[in-house]
């Protein structure tokens, strides 16, 4: 039976109550969870700190441009399987010349065919009930990706290449399955159908304090509260691509080691922007409002 106890985070991530349910309903129901938002808004951190929290293996599929069902669900070794085969002709050859010593195929046997099927993060993740399985930014998939999992994610099984072997589970032991999207493009209705659905918004000033706190518990809170204002301003000033959790996370702890007076003058003059600032006509943008003169400090509230 998998894991299905309602989880609502853990020490080092903050799950909100809506996607908590979500969540839960996904497992409850052996289906899969689909995740979009914008980058940085935790997507990618459920399914690990939930693997890690509740101590599962966790199978992690980053999606490319040139992902498919077989580098996902398993591919047949055919090298392996004929360089295998090659070697039993040749060892037959030297017995008939009744010469003892054999070639090795390792613990393969040509004769067995699921010796030479290499399973990818999906055929695993199936083949054990209590574990995670993370497709991490399937929108960036090819457009038959999606439509190709459809199969696999109605029937909850694997049909193994070659081999005929068939990896099934019950709706109640589907493994906890979490798909990302940052919406690069519209994924199939018929595929969304498949999966429970959840939109995370950016989360406000009072979420994301409560975020860095627990990732930064020992932050000086003057600190933590002027690199707020700094980072919903510049969020609030239309750029190119506006910083995200990850990135004002990854700025106080650059911060963290300075003294909180001299931090709170550091953040005021953007020291370490490049933290937050992620393309060059931003960049510029904040340089030129904030000119040569008391960096950022006449801007916040």
């Amino acid at each position: 039976m998998a894991e299905t106890t309602h989880w609502t985070g853990s020490e080092k991530y903050l799950c909100d109550p809506e996607l908590a349910q979500a969540f839960h309903m996904a497992r409850t129901l052996g289906m899969p969870l689909l995740i979009e938002g914008e980058p940085g808004t935790g997507k990618t951190e459920l399914p690990i700190h939930y693997a890690n929290d509740r101590g599962l293996d966790l199978e992690v599929y980053p999606v490319g441009s040139k992902s498919n069902v077989e580098q996902f669900v398993a591919r047949f070794d055919h090298v392996k399987y004929l360089r295998d085969s090659q070697i039993e002709i040749l060892n037959a050859q030297r017995e008939e010349k009744g010469l003892d010593s054999r070639l090795s195929c390792g613990d393969r046997n040509p004769e067995n065919l699921n010796d030479y099927v290499v399973k990818g993060p999906a055929a695993v993740a199936y083949s054990k009930p209590n574990s995670v399985l993370l497709i991490d930014e399937i929108d960036k998939a090819p457009r038959e990706f999606p439509n190709d999992l459809l199969y696999a994610l109605s029937h909850r099984k694997f049909i193994m290449p070659e081999s005929g072997e068939v990896i099934e589970v019950s709706e109640e032991e589907m493994p906890a399955i979490v798909i990302t999207s940052n919406r690069e493009q519209e994924l199939p209705t018929a595929f969304k159908g498949r999966c429970i659905y959840h939109y995370i918004h950016f989360p406000d000033k009072d979420v994301m304090e409560k975020i860095i706190n627990k990732h930064h518990p020992g932050l000086d809170e003057m600190v933590v509260k002027v690199a707020l204002d700094v980072f919903y301003h510049l969020r609030r000033m239309g750029l190119e691509r506006a910083p995200t959790t990850r990135e004002i996370l990854n700025w106080l702890k650059y911060m963290g080691d300075i003294a909180p007076e001299q931090a709170k003058d550091k953040i005021k003059g953007l020291e370490g922007v490049g933290a937050l600032i992620k393309t060059q006509e931003d960049m510029e943008r904040v340089n030129r409002m904030i000119g040569a003169g008391d960096g950022f400090g006449s801007y916040l509230n």
